[in-house]
């Protein structure tokens, strides 16, 4: 990664960033259509391809190193764009490495656990990137705006009274902070939608017949609670952005700049850990010079150690058939 690659993100990362005790007010702090300077969406989708692959060469050291995980939240109100930033953002990545959570409504089985054990289960494992798509969150945001819903979770008398919300505040930075110590990174992003470009996708949605599997008529009532999801944020993105799980405020009213924080953002995650990949031991060391002499030893009289031999390309006529399959790189 070049010096200048490591500039531009960390120069775009820290205007994203809440900083820990900040109260916030999201429409005054935070625009959606900001840009930061990149005016022009080709330098934005420069700036993606440069992150997409600064974000590969540390993955793959995140699963040689095998020590830390990585745990993205994407929260967005609805149409915010989270989709499409997983799949161009994660485009350049070993899929082996990474998986995705979506948190639909909790099912039955769910509602008779306490509310962080589900996504307790999702979480991922060491040289993992986990990502939720949707989250733990949800129970300080829809549940808030909608609190008949905490009906559905069955608690005791004792555990609705007082300031459930601040509780709940407290029990999830306890729960981060005790993955942080565990070497599990959480990294949180918000996509901050505008309420017009809000309303200009649903009409997308509708219009278009490739898109209207994703169109909700009860997303279109929930806009009906602007307000007091944006309290609700406001009042969460206050109250959880710690040190060692941030929350990240992304403009979300032109996806691909949205995409080129995202990418910034995970990225820098990853370079802070800053991943190695192991070296061997002075015995497994021992055995890598034995099988290399057994190999070298094998190579055709007249050819170097390393060389493949002329017309031995996986597939190639005479050697192994037009349909054999490659062997593995």
């Amino acid at each position: 990664m070049s010096d200048q690659q490591a500039g531009w993100m960390k120069g775009l990362v820290e205007p994203l960033r809440v900083r820990p005790g900040s109260a916030v007010d999201l429409p005054r702090d935070f625009d959606p259509g900001a840009r930061f300077g990149v005016r022009k969406k080709d330098d934005g989708q420069e700036l993606l391809r440069q992150g997409v692959r600064v974000l590969a060469e540390y993955q793959d050291r995140l699963a040689a190193q095998d020590t830390y995980g990585v745990l993205v939240v994407l929260q967005a109100l609805d149409a915010g764009g989270k989709d499409s930033t997983i799949r161009h953002v994660m485009s350049g990545v070993n899929p082996q490495g990474v998986r995705v959570c979506s948190f639909k409504q909790p099912s039955a089985e769910e509602l008779r656990h306490d509310y962080l054990w589900r996504h307790a289960r999702k979480l991922p494992a060491r040289g993992e990137i986990g990502i939720f798509n949707r989250s733990h969150y949800e129970e300080v945001l829809v549940v808030r705006v909608h609190r008949e819903l905490l009906d559905n979770e069955k608690l005791p008398p004792e555990s609705r009274t007082g300031n459930i919300w601040k509780r709940r505040y407290r029990e999830i930075n306890d729960w981060e902070h005790y993955l942080a110590d565990n070497g599990i990174r959480v990294v949180k992003m918000f996509l901050n939608v505008s309420r017009e470009e809000q309303r200009r996708r649903f009409l997308r949605r509708i219009e278009l017949p490739e898109k209207n599997w994703k169109f909700c008529a009860a997303d279109v009532r929930e806009r009906h609670y602007w307000d007091d999801y944006q309290r609700a944020y406001s009042e969460m993105l206050s109250h959880t952005s710690t040190e060692s799980a941030p929350w990240y405020v992304l403009p979300a009213d032109h996806k691909w700049f949205t995409r080129v924080c995202a990418a910034a953002v995970i990225a820098q995650t990853l370079i802070d850990i800053d991943p190695h990949y192991p070296a061997p031991d002075p015995a497994a060391r021992q055995e890598l010079e034995q099988a290399r002499r057994e190999l070298e030893a094998e190579a055709p009289t007249g050819s170097e150690p390393g060389e493949r031999p002329q017309g031995s390309e996986p597939g190639a006529p005479g050697v192994a058939g037009r349909d054999a399959k490659p062997a593995d790189s």
